[in-house]
């Protein structure tokens, strides 16, 4: 137990989600034996991030005016949205350039041990997207776990009636993975999703 700034310090960086104690401590006498501008500079870019992002009005995204790039790109077709739990999600669809819609980033998973509910997710505000009639099909990207799946499940249960196309995207086997390390579930999935070639 230190004193004063350096635990306040280790205290809050402890406070960050994947930062054990350990970590904390580390990550603190790495600040107090870096350069101060480069600790500015840190320090800038976090009071940047709280003073200048925000949630896009539109799909969720995070985004630094109302709209998110992506919901302003005119050449994105609005004939499919893609959910995802998190706007990290939308960053890793994005790598692949598979993807020309839209997105709707629901803000989590369902998971009731943590008191999550449809409730507490942006649901009710896909519903108002889905209205329009424009959208054609609804392709869930929540999680391949257990808060993923029970979210996909209440949405395609949900958006059925809508007449919509609701697909999930397909799970199954890594590249470059080895079989006998699969767990039954995945593997189960490959041999469900597999494709002709």
């Amino acid at each position: 137990m230190y004193e004063g700034a350096i635990q306040d310090l280790i205290d809050e960086l402890g406070r960050l989600p994947g930062v054990g104690p350990k970590s904390a401590q580390r990550i603190a006498f790495h600040v107090l034996s870096a350069d101060p501008v480069d600790v500015k500079r840190l320090a800038m870019a976090l009071q940047r991030v709280k003073d200048q992002v925000r949630f896009c009005t539109t799909c969720f995204n995070v985004a630094e005016s109302e709209q998110c790039r992506i919901c302003r790109d005119p050449r994105r077709h609005d004939e499919a949205i893609c959910v995802v739990e998190e706007s990290k999600d939308v960053v890793a669809i994005e790598k692949t350039g598979e993807f020309r819609g839209r997105y709707h980033v629901l803000g989590g998973a369902i998971n009731p041990l943590e008191g999550i509910g449809p409730d507490n997710l942006r649901i009710r505000e896909l519903m108002t997207r889905l209205q329009t009639g424009e959208v054609k099909e609804l392709i869930l990207a929540t999680d391949p776990n257990t808060e993923g799946e029970a979210t996909a499940t209440y949405l395609a249960i949900l958006c059925k009636p809508m007449g919509l196309q609701v697909t999930r995207l397909a799970s199954g086997l890594p590249v470059g993975g080895d079989l006998e390390y699969a767990d039954e579930i995945t593997l189960g999935r490959a041999f469900e999703g597999r494709r002709q070639i």
